[in-house]
């Protein structure tokens, strides 16, 4: 199973923003700084999971298992429900991509396990 750690961030809200990946496959590791130009943190939180989605397909990944520490994130892909229309299709688009996996699994995770992603997120903001 391959391990996905995943952050958005934004400076500003909304403001530059980035996606941070980092992916642990069998001891193996790969980090990715997305710029992802002008939006607020939710945003950004949902394009690293599509961002990740998207990494998972191009290189064949059948079992994947994503940790965020959004709340909005998890809670909207557990529900498979945002309220607010652009997270809804950013949601859309991101479970469109998780069905094309064998198995996806999202987990909360408290934001200090999750300070690699973090550091990659900011270094994207940084890229813009």
């Amino acid at each position: 199973m391959i391990e996905i750690y995943i952050d958005g961030a934004s400076a500003g809200d909304p403001g530059l923003s980035g996606a941070g990946i980092y992916i642990r496959n069998n001891g193996k590791t790969d980090s990715f700084s997305i710029p992802l130009g002008v939006m607020n943190n939710h945003e950004a939180e949902f394009h690293s999971l599509i961002k990740s989605l998207e990494i998972c397909i191009e290189r064949g990944y059948a079992i994947v298992s994503v940790r965020s520490d959004s709340t909005a994130v998890v809670d909207a892909v557990e529900k498979e429900f945002a309220r607010n229309e652009k997270y809804r299709l950013l949601l859309n688009e991101a479970l469109s991509l998780a069905s094309q996996l064998d198995l996806f699994f999202i987990k909360w995770i408290p934001s200090k396990e999750n300070k690699h992603a973090d550091q990659l997120a900011r270094q994207g903001i940084r890229l813009n």
